[in-house]
C-alpha cells in the first residue's frame, strides 16, 4: 500500500467510505468503564453511522461482549488494559469468545481495586500473555499529556524500543488527542514499519466516528485485523474541538479521582519525574554554556 495517504487529517465521508471499505472506530468506552453511554445508545449511533466499533473499555470487557451480540453491528472485540506502570495498551481479538478467555486468565486475576485501577503486571508481560491468545497489540495514544501514552519517561529508552518491536503497532489518529501529538504518534507508527490505527477514543457518542479506521476486506474481525496487522489498512479522521475535550475530560477527571483516587498519585508521581528530569536537561545546558565560555575564554 502507499503508505502517502495512510493516515489522513480529515472529517471523515462515511457515505463514501462505507460504500468501499470496512470501516472501524477502534476505539470507544462505554458506562461499563469511564464512558457516558449505554450500550443500547452506542449500538443505535453505530447504525445511524453505519460503520463497525471496537467497544475498548478500560479492563473491562461487559460492553464488548454485550455489542457482539447485536446481529447487524459489526464489532471488534477488543480491551484497553493499564499496565502496573500505568500506560495503556489496546488488545483485539478475532473472535467474542478469546477475548473472554483472555480476560479470565490474563486480566481479572490481577485487577486493581477498580476497574481504572492499574493491573498488577507490568507492560510487556501483558503484552506477551495477549499475544499468546493471538491478539493484536496496539499502543494507543503513544505521545499525550500523561504518563497513560506508552512514549514517557517511566520508560527507559531501550526499554521503550523494545516494547514497541513486540506490540503489533501505534494509534495515529486518536480524537481525543492533541493534533501535535497524534502527528507524533502516525510518524512513529511509519518509522517502525508497524501498523497504524485511528479511534475516537470517545466517551460520548457525540465523539464516535471522529477517527477510524479503515480497509477493503470482509466485513468480520479475523480479516480486518490481519489488514491491519499487514498495514493494509488506512485512518481518517480529525480531533475533537477543544471545548469538546475540555467537557469530557473535566467529567472524566471528576469522575476518576473520587472513585480512583490511585491515578492522582501515579500523576503526582509523573509530574515528579517531569520535573525532575526538566532539571536534569536545565543543569545540563548550563553546564554547556558555562564549559562553553570558560573554553572561550
Amino acid at each position: 500500500m502507499n503508505t502517502n495517504n495512510r493516515v489522513e487529517f480529515k472529517q471523515p465521508d462515511y457515505p463514501d467510505l462505507t460504500d468501499r471499505f470496512t470501516v472501524v472506530d477502534m476505539h470507544f468506552h462505554s458506562n461499563y468503564s469511564d464512558g457516558i453511554h449505554s450500550i443500547g445508545k452506542i449500538a443505535k449511533r453505530v447504525k445511524e453511522l453505519g460503520i463497525g466499533i471496537a467497544v475498548t473499555d478500560h479492563n473491562e470487557i461487559q460492553g464488548a461482549v454485550e455489542i457482539a451480540d447485536y446481529p447487524d453491528i459489526f464489532s471488534i472485540p477488543g480491551i484497553e488494559i493499564t499496565s502496573r506502570e500505568g500506560s495503556h495498551l489496546l488488545v483485539y481479538f478475532n473472535d467474542i469468545d478469546t477475548l473472554k478467555q483472555f480476560y479470565k486468565d490474563a486480566v481479572f486475576p490481577f485487577m486493581g481495586s477498580n476497574v481504572m485501577s492499574s493491573l498488577s503486571l507490568d507492560m510487556e508481560e501483558i503484552i506477551l500473555r495477549a499475544k499468546a491468545y493471538s491478539g493484536v497489540i496496539i499502543f494507543p495514544h503513544p505521545y499525550c499529556a500523561a504518563y497513560t501514552g506508552i512514549c514517557n519517561l517511566r520508560f527507559p529508552p531501550k526499554q521503550l524500543e523494545q516494547l514497541l518491536a513486540i506490540a503489533d503497532g501505534v494509534e495515529g489518529i486518536n480524537a481525543g488527542n492533541l493534533k501535535k501529538w497524534n502527528l507524533k504518534g502516525t510518524v512513529l507508527g511509519f518509522n517502525l514499519g508497524k501498523a497504524i490505527t485511528g479511534g475516537s477514543d470517545g466517551h460520548s457518542i457525540n465523539h464516535m466516528g471522529k477517527a477510524v479506521s479503515y480497509a477493503v476486506c470482509q466485513k468480520n474481525p479475523a480479516a480486518f485485523l490481519n489488514a491491519v496487522k499487514n498495514c493494509e489498512n488506512k485512518v481518517i479522521g480529525k480531533e475533537i474541538p477543544l471545548f469538546g475535550k475540555m467537557t469530557t475530560n473535566s467529567r472524566k477527571l471528576k469522575n476518576n479521582l473520587s472513585n480512583y483516587p490511585d491515578i492522582f498519585d501515579k500523576n503526582v508521581k509523573y509530574m515528579a519525574i517531569i520535573i525532575n528530569s526538566k532539571s536534569r536537561s536545565i543543569k545540563e545546558r548550563m553546564k554547556k554554556k558555562l564549559y562553553g565560555k570558560i573554553v572561550n575564554h
